[in-house]
């Protein structure tokens, strides 16, 4: 059999990517005990897992140091990489949304922008967002806290990740526009899926069958 590696990501969605391959006879639930475990091999399979951070993970499938990977929609559409994106795993949900403080929100009509600052980590995916729809945006890229921004003034509106909308309401902030939902996606390397075809077309139809 030809050799797989699977790269599945650290954080919420590792336990749902481990489950769902689990569920088609490749098991790595030993990862799940053991959270510094960053590689583990079925010899018997001829596979191995790596764990790694999401956003790593379409780099590692594109340079074909993973043959497949689990990934968000988001971390997707903000690389760009030249990757295959078979199937919709139907976990980790939760939305890009554009958020404002619930004081702006009261007289804010945004029908009439025409020019704003958002603050987000997501800067690929906002830009072409608003310039849809004829809105100039000026991006203040961040990488955590992006709840804070409105609060010091860095910016009066943010581009970000929401499950409850929890957080936003800690701080203060309503959100204005839905921007995407967010769902895991399997992803693959294009040479693999020609050089490995039988083996990973055989892993995407099991799966397609458990998500279906």
């Amino acid at each position: 059999m030809d050799k797989i590696t699977i790269a599945i990501p650290k954080g919420r969605n590792l336990k749902p990517s481990i489950e769902i391959f689990k569920s088609i006879g490749l098991d790595a639930s030993p990862m799940i005990e053991d959270t510094r475990r960053l590689l583990f091999e079925l010899s018997r399979e001829n596979v191995k897992f790596l764990v790694i951070r999401d956003t790593d993970i379409p780099t590692y499938v594109e340079y074909g140091a993973a043959d497949i990977g689990v990934s968000g929609k988001d971390v997707l559409m903000e690389q760009g990489r030249d990757i295959y994106e078979p199937l919709d795993l139907k976990f980790g949900f939760c939305r890009m949304v554009l958020a404002e403080p619930k004081e702006l929100r009261a007289e804010d009509d945004p029908s009439k922008w025409t020019n704003i600052r958002v603050a987000t980590k997501f800067s690929k995916i906002t830009e072409n967002y608003f310039r849809n729809k004829g809105i100039q945006v000026e991006i203040v890229k961040l990488y955590g806290s992006i709840e804070l921004a409105p609060i010091v003034g860095l910016s009066e509106r943010i581009v970000d990740l929401v499950s409850t909308g929890q957080t936003l309401k800690e701080n203060g902030l309503v959100e204005v526009e839905e921007i995407m939902k967010i769902t895991a996606r399997l992803i693959v390397n294009r040479a693999s899926l020609k050089t490995k075809y039988e083996r990973i077309n055989y892993i995407i139809e099991k799966l397609r069958s458990i998500i279906s």
